[in-house]
């Protein structure tokens, strides 16, 4: 095999890969690194230090510019911007451009702008037109200007809110929901006259014994947390106010939960990612922990969390 060249197209580059196709008017500059079996649509410009990965497929009208790093298995939509001067001046070249990366498996929708010296995680999905100011996570779907997350790539949604094969059990106990050992409990709740009382006890309802809490509130609601792993330590989700999304991920399977009452808890063992977003105006997220805290116990690259699964790391 080698790469098919349109007469209208003009390759200055040798490091183009087997099966790559460069279509009518497209301009690829000598020092450019593109991999197998991509496409490169009409119109689309690649300067000199730029990497492309394998499979890619880049639509008319995309300019890839110095310091873009583009991963396997990426789709770019048409027109869409990359930018890699964050003070761009006429005549003013820095001394060297920022670095934006594209990590594999990740699609980018027509007209999206994104600025220079972000991440695009992993199978994150970026809407048409969205203009994205902050690294994506892997796996995130964003939209909007600025961009803003509004869902997960393939997570099922479980609970009241969203259609589901897996509902929160009805009494209390506990229920898998399909992703590792993840566990969604209902707690006892107690209501009379006097009020509403939701309780749970430590290696029973909550099946650990807990060394730390912590309580997470006043969250702007387009914003994000968690985004790691734990290698050892247990957790134990409560919204007891408001509500809140919770995504959990064993790297095969992922799912999305509503937790928006008190006696709803989540139980997220070891080595399971755990994603919270979507916060209420007045949530407050009551988590407890089975250790102590150290920095060392957590995993927050999503790759390095894969290899981790696979006993690389």
């Amino acid at each position: 095999m080698s790469a098919f060249i349109h007469p209208q197209g003009l390759c200055e580059s040798p490091h183009v890969g087997d099966g790559t196709r460069v279509w009518a008017f497209a301009h690829v500059l000598p020092g450019a690194r593109i991999g197998r079996d991509c496409n490169i649509c009409d119109h689309v410009f690649v300067e000199n230090d730029v990497v492309v990965g394998d499979r890619v497929t880049l639509k008319c009208g995309v300019q890839l510019w110095d310091g873009l790093r583009v991963g396997d298995d990426v789709f770019i939509g048409p027109n869409a911007t990359f930018c890699n001067d964050a003070f761009p001046r006429s005549r003013h070249r820095p001394p060297k451009f920022a670095e934006t990366t594209i990590e594999s498996g990740a699609s980018i929708g027509a007209n999206a702008t994104i600025l220079p010296g972000l991440v695009v995680g992993r199978n994150a999905m970026i809407g048409a037109g969205a203009v994205v100011t902050r690294s994506v996570p892997a796996n995130a779907i964003v939209v909007g200007n600025p961009a803003h997350i509004v869902g997960y790539v393939d997570a099922e949604r479980i609970g009241a809110r969203a259609a589901s094969k897996v509902a929160a059990p009805a009494e209390p106990g506990a229920q898998a929901i399909g992703v590792g050992d993840v566990q969604l409990h209902r707690l006892p709740r107690v209501a009379d006259m006097r009020g509403s009382l939701s309780v749970g006890e430590f290696g029973r309802t909550v099946p650990f014994e807990a060394k730390r809490y912590f309580v997470v509130f006043d969250v702007p609601s387009r914003e994000v947390r968690g985004e790691h792993a734990h290698r050892e330590s247990h957790q134990f989700l409560v919204c007891v106010r408001g509500s809140v999304a919770a995504i959990v991920d064993d790297g095969t399977h992922r799912a999305e939960l509503v937790l928006d009452r008190p006696e709803l808890g989540l139980h997220i063992p070891p080595m399971i990612w755990g994603t919270q977003y979507r916060y209420s105006e007045d949530a407050v997220l009551l988590v407890l922990a089975s250790h102590h805290y150290d920095p060392d116990e957590y995993i927050r690259d999503y790759a390095l969390y894969l290899d981790a699964l696979r006993g690389r790391s």
